[in-house]
């Protein structure tokens, strides 16, 4: 029996438009710390709890979330597929991912996107990085990329690499992108981690969608850590470092900080992430814009002391 005894019923909140993340585990989320800083800059009345639900039940408990008078659902690990299976209507960029993470429900039409990728991509232009042209790794080959390809192919860079310690599964990947690539007429290629210390153009972004951080763990070795740095600095390139792991400086990052790399955590996608769903739910007027800033550095300030 879970411990995590997370529910919400919408009932309970007659005066408030009801929202929710939904996921297993769900007790570490941020979410409703996050989308209640949004709904007081935004002066809107709602409630955002959190829903742990036990696998296999996640329609069950979505059409009695929406049933009650739910409004929406950010859905995390590990019901995005499921979600993704469920929805009749979805956005082109859910569609690619093959995930669901919000989650609404219109004259009885579950309905999907996927707000993960472009969070990454604004989480990435407060950082000032410039994509027109640029030359992008990823590594990994699992949802999180599936979820990031699109978005970035939408931002032009002139080419994407997808790099996995299986070259089988980076080639899936490419071959599920491969129409988009050309449409958008971006370079996109398949390679193995190990092959990486072949590449002798330099990124401009490296952005690492594994979860080996949270096993305290790296995809690269420090030698090729160093191989894609000395590129960089042959090329004078100011390459941007994206670990998607947030609140806690993993071992890709370390191994970055200490070749002098510009690095940066995830917390900001999961800001960015969360703002693009408020703002399919809530109509957000143009001078209310939000202020995820704000609330990224409240949230960097609370994880470090």
């Amino acid at each position: 029996m879970s411990n995590e005894l997370f529910q919400i019923d919408p009932r309970e909140y007659p005066d408030l438009d009801v929202y929710a993340v939904i996921g297993n585990p769900i007790a570490h989320s941020l979410s409703p710390e996050i989308h209640s800083q949004f709904a007081t800059q935004t002066q809107q009345k709602i409630h955002y709890g959190k829903i742990f639900c036990e696998l296999g039940g996640f329609k069950r408990v979505v059409e009695v979330f929406f049933a009650r008078g739910g409004m929406g659902l950010n859905v995390t690990v590990p019901f995005k597929s499921e979600a993704f299976n469920l929805c009749t209507k979805l956005t082109d960029r859910a569609w690619a991912a093959g995930a669901v993470n919000v989650l609404t429900k219109v004259q009885g039409i579950y309905c999907g996107d996927n707000s993960d990728g472009v969070g990454l991509v604004r989480d990435l232009e407060q950082a000032s990085c410039s994509f027109l042209a640029s030359n992008i790794l990823i590594i990994g080959a699992g949802g999180a990329v599936q979820g990031t390809v699109l978005p970035l192919m939408e931002k032009f860079p002139a080419r994407i690499v997808i790099a996995n310690r299986t070259l089988e599964k980076a080639q899936k990947v490419v071959e599920r992108f491969n129409n988009e690539a050309t449409r958008h007429q971006v370079e996109i290629k398949a390679i193995s981690i190990a092959d990486l210390t072949k590449e002798n153009q330099a990124f401009d972004l490296i952005i690492n969608c594994t979860s080996s951080g949270l096993n305290h763990q790296s995809p690269l070795t420090d030698d090729l850590a160093k191989h894609l740095v000395n590129l960089s600095q042959q090329e004078k390139k100011d390459t941007l470092v994206y670990e998607m792991v947030y609140g806690k400086i993993t071992p890709f990052l370390e191994q970055f900080n200490a070749l002098g790399s510009r690095t940066r955590d995830g917390f900001g996608m999961l800001v960015e992430q969360a703002a693009v769903a408020f703002e399919s739910w809530i109509s957000v007027e143009k001078d209310q814009k939000l202020d995820t800033f704000t609330v990224l550095q409240g949230l960097r300030e609370k994880f470090q002391n």
